[in-house]
């Protein structure tokens, strides 16, 4: 049998994995002695995992997350307060982005908040779902800009479909008004509907006077705390005294 024409059709077709099995089973003798039925299922399941594979390194690439950060990294033996119970049940099936649940990690400079957070964003696109990673400072600039183009609206509207947005190093700086009121309809389009992650530097109980406006305080609050996981970190920074690898 000519495969070259098969293989050629299955490329242009975007059968990419499935072509790939299929070179593999030319020099393959076990493969040669499948059934039709089995050789397919294969040629199937590659072509399945392939296109799954591809999916996520989509997801990864429009997620822009910082550094590359997994789960199975998370060094939980640094003296910095991390719950090691409350990660793993974060992380074990990205469950709480389906309950359309919120996490916040707070604690001082340096002591891996942004990586934690890029992590669990990270599990979540190994999860199925979408996430997009951003700091606060270039957050407000982008919206900011969208104000004064006019496509505010647009923007807006393209976060609010996102499963799961990282806001790092939020309230770093009080907030300006109309900082304020544009997290405030970021907070109002995610309500019960998207997950939120926010890393600070600021104890959550600051975060009120950090907005400034009582009023959009309390709603962006009201949409936010109610529906968090809170990790609380603490400890000199990890820059400092990097871990010493596990023997």
């Amino acid at each position: 049998m000519l495969q070259q024409p098969t293989l050629e059709k299955l490329e242009a077709m975007r059968l990419h994995g499935m072509a790939q099995a299929l070179r593999e089973f030319a020099g393959n003798e076990t493969a040669r002695e499948l059934s039709f039925e089995d050789r397919l299922a294969l040629l199937v399941d590659r072509q399945f995992t392939w296109r799954q594979n591809e999916a996520l390194q989509a997801r990864l690439r429009r997620a822009k997350l910082r550094a590359n950060a997994s789960v199975e990294d998370i060094d939980f033996r640094a003296a910095r307060g991390l719950d090691k119970t409350l990660v793993r049940s974060l992380t074990a099936d990205s469950a709480w982005v389906e309950r359309h649940e919120n996490v916040f990690v707070c604690g001082p400079t340096g002591v891996g908040k942004s990586y934690l957070a890029c992590a669990l964003a990270q599990k979540a696109c190994r999860d199925g779902y979408s996430a997009f990673y951003t700091r606060a400072a270039a957050l407000f600039r982008d919206l900011a800009l969208a104000r004064a183009d006019g496509s505010l609206r647009g923007l807006l509207l393209r976060l609010s479909k996102v499963d799961v947005m990282v806001v790092d190093d939020w309230a770093m700086t009080p907030l300006g008004e109309s900082e304020a009121r544009d997290f405030w309809e970021i907070c109002e389009d995610r309500c019960q509907t998207r997950s939120l992650i926010l890393t600070s530097q600021i104890p959550v109980a600051k975060w009120h006077q950090q907005i400034g406006d009582s009023t959009v305080a309390e709603g962006i609050l009201d949409r936010i705390v109610h529906r968090a996981h809170r990790i609380e970190l603490r400890g000199e920074s990890m820059r400092k005294n990097p871990p010493k690898p596990e023997r």
